[in-house]
């Protein structure tokens, strides 16, 4: 029998896969109160709850089940657990890092539940779980203090501890990937990447995907036209930091919309030798802070990606919604994937 790793590098040679879109957005439909994020146990948690979404894995599984099956109705391949921020760092706010390992495990044990489901109903289109680790809200890099630029709020070792208990919990979930997301600190990144490593190696597990490993994502953000990362990388540079490790795919998501990502992702495409990934958000945010471009205004944007050939993976991130990911689908059901450096150069000596 073919094992997940198989089959999901089977599916990206034939076509682009969908990622699903974001969470935090179908949450906010569902107008929740500080008691929906309580489980009985933090019925008296002194802290107020509200907003620490990845809490609603523990308090209310069924909304985030659901979403789960929304985006994978909507034709999403893969599906990104509810972790964001389920570090031990970032929970640190909410005073539940001790909570840290379940909310990975209960996230991706749900998310691997939908998954099945939706696998069964149809194997020839199986389905994925991505397990999402988030940046945290600290950086390695730069200080938060503009009087003392040598001053750092984290360390590189305790990042790396972090992100490893968070590994090891959405591993035990039943994640099939596992997607660093949203880096806007590569050194945040290469923490993360030497904690995976380190729990691989504790388990076994291959790095490599093609030797049977459990795939690793990454994928960067780009904060503003200038074209860097928060940290001062460009878009090659950050590529190149994170190259030592054999990927499945390298991309960019968040802080810009289709149209404005276009112009680094092409430089992802042309030097990447990993498959390319691409998760922009609904446009650009609105003096709200709201998204307010359509499904089909984006599927439109995204459309010279897919005719260029600069994709593998393909979803959405702040903004989107089922509807946006439906559109995303069926734009990209015409288009063929972008091809492996290593594919290019086995056509040209055939």
């Amino acid at each position: 029998m073919q094992n997940r790793t198989e089959s999901l590098l089977q599916q990206l040679s034939q076509r682009i896969l969908i990622l699903d879109g974001a969470m935090g957005t179908m949450i906010q439909r569902y107008t929740l109160t500080e008691e929906d994020f309580r489980t009985p146990e933090l019925a008296d948690h002194p802290k107020s709850l509200k907003g620490n979404n990845d809490l609603l894995s523990l308090s209310k599984p069924q909304i985030i089940k659901n979403i789960h099956a929304e985006y994978f109705k909507a034709g999403a391949d893969i599906i990104e657990t509810n972790t964001f921020s389920a570090t031990t760092i970032a929970q640190a706010d909410y005073d539940l890092s001790h909570l840290a390992y379940t909310i990975n495990f209960e996230s991706a044990k749900l998310a691997r539940e939908v998954a099945d489901e939706f696998t069964a109903q149809n194997p020839t289109k199986p389905r994925f779980v991505a397990g999402a680790i988030g940046p945290t809200n600290r950086t390695a890099s730069l200080s938060p203090d503009v009087n003392d630029p040598g001053y750092r709020a984290i360390t590189f070792d305790q990042l790396a501890e972090a992100y490893a208990e968070q590994v090891r919990g959405l591993l035990a979930g039943g994640a099939d990937i596992i997607l660093v997301e949203t880096i806007f600190d590569t050194l945040n990144a290469k923490a993360a990447l030497y904690a995976i490593q380190d729990v691989y190696e504790e388990r076994n597990i291959p790095l490599d995907p093609k030797e049977g490993g459990i795939p690793i994502m990454i994928s960067g953000t780009i904060t503003d036209a200038s074209g860097r990362t928060l940290s001062g990388q460009t878009t090659e540079a950050f590529l190149i930091s994170i190259s030592h490790v054999p990927l499945l795919s390298v991309g960019l998501n968040c802080a810009l919309g289709a149209k404005e990502l276009r112009p680094y992702l092409k430089v992802l495409a042309n030097k990447a030798p990993f498959f390319v990934s691409a998760y922009p958000n609904a446009g650009l945010p609105n003096e709200f802070g709201q998204y307010d471009q359509g499904a089909n205004e984006m599927a439109d944007q995204v459309r010279d990606f897919l005719k260029e050939g600069m994709l593998n993976i393909l979803g959405g991130c702040c903004g989107t919604t089922p509807e946006h990911i439906s559109a995303l689908a069926h734009m990209a059901a015409n288009f063929q994937p972008r091809k492996l450096q290593e594919e290019e150069l086995e056509e040209t000596l055939d």
